[in-house]
């Protein structure tokens, strides 16, 4: 469990002290490491607490640049199929100086794009992505929302973080309840993406990729949580769904015998706890005695 934290659009005065005020807030969530990277004529900073499991080196210290400098990452969770991306990255050409996935994804961006990338991780992860070049942020989160993003507004200044703490460490974020958010709370004791407890303050839906330029700054106005509200100019986009990966399956059932639906589940069960098993420090297994859950 990493944490990250970050701003957009904030004076060059308090830039720097205001993204480390985020990232203390929860340094809990990544006692190995912390680091702050800021931008000051861009307003932009990127901040965050490590936990490491990948190359406990400096190699993968964060936020992490990429090889042409255009992208700097600042990023929570794992892509369990950082390998097999890297080995393809290296038939190209690409080189690597460690062995984090950090450094993987950005160098998977800078070759195939960040929305054709994303629908390639294999993962869970919540990370922003700032492209010097065409001066956006990108926020982005798993497909089924493991790792927890937030992201908000304070006047014209944009906020995000892994949770809403490192969103109150702002000097300048005021919050104020959401009443329906409330409301939700106290009927299922829990807030549904994309709402989050407090007003103009937001979960990113899973699944989703939100970009954020200068134009974006000036008014949220327009704005829509919802990747599939149809009548908002700016919303995030949903680059995964489970409800057309649930039609796809319906459209080509599998065909085979009972046999051979358990040698193939097998199959996939053993390459994904595979994956998970890549690590640089100790793993462990949580057990349960439930009937449901063994």
């Amino acid at each position: 469990m990493c944490g990250i934290a970050g701003i957009m659009g904030q004076s060059t005065i308090e830039l720097t002290s205001s993204v480390r005020d985020m990232v203390a807030s929860i340094r809990y969530r990544g006692p190995d490491d912390s680091g702050v990277w800021c931008d000051e004529r861009a307003g932009v900073g990127l901040g965050h607490a490590r936990l490491s499991i990948l190359d406990l080196s400096p190699e993968g210290h964060q936020p992490m640049v990429s090889s042409s400098g255009r992208y700097v990452l600042s990023y929570n969770g794992e892509v369990y199929n950082f390998s097999e991306l890297r080995s393809e990255l290296e038939v190209i050409g690409r080189k690597f100086r460690g062995h984090s996935d950090t450094e993987v994804m950005l160098a998977a961006f800078e070759e195939w794009g960040i929305e054709r990338t994303v629908q390639r991780f294999v993962g869970m992860f919540a990370f922003a992505l700032w492209d010097r070049e065409r001066r956006t942020l990108s926020l982005v989160r798993d497909r089924i929302g493991i790792k927890p993003l937030y992201f908000g507004w304070a006047g014209k200044t944009f906020l995000f973080g892994s949770e809403l703490k490192a969103l109150r460490a702002f000097k300048g974020f005021h919050p104020e309840i959401d009443r329906g958010a409330l409301t939700s709370f106290m009927r299922v004791a829990y807030v549904p993406a994309p709402l989050s407890i407090y007003k103009d303050v937001y979960k990113l839906s899973a699944g989703c990729l939100l970009t954020v330029g200068e134009k974006e700054l000036e008014t949220a106005e327009g704005f829509s949580p919802d990747p599939d509200s149809l009548h908002a100019t700016w919303k995030p986009i949903r680059y995964w769904s489970a409800k057309k990966s649930a039609e796809a399956g319906w459209a080509a059932p599998f065909k085979g015998s009972e046999v051979e639906a358990i040698e193939h589940l097998d199959g996939l069960l053993r390459h994904a706890v595979g994956l998970r098993m890549i690590a640089d420090v100790p793993l462990g297994a949580f057990l349960s005695g439930g009937i449901d859950s063994s």
